[in-house]
């Protein structure tokens, strides 16, 4: 029998740079763009990506600040 393994930590914390304000800032009027127009979608045109009008809503109600980490790189 042959047992691999790994000294990779699975919480540990990336080298990754943060934003600088202006990097975020762009970032987060563009989120809040795109979701407003997600909001403004046809229910046709939701269906066509996949999303239901309620996840919709659910991500048009989402906080400014929350979006996946790899928006903001």
């Amino acid at each position: 029998m042959t047992t691999c393994t790994t000294n990779v930590q699975k919480n540990a914390p990336r080298n990754v740079a943060r934003p600088s304000i202006p990097q975020w800032l762009i970032a987060a009027f563009s989120v809040r763009k795109q979701r407003k127009s997600l909001s403004n979608l046809d229910p046709h045109l939701l269906n066509d990506i996949g999303l239901t009008r309620e996840t919709a809503e659910r991500e048009v109600k989402r906080k400014l600040w929350d979006v996946p980490q790899h928006w903001l790189q």
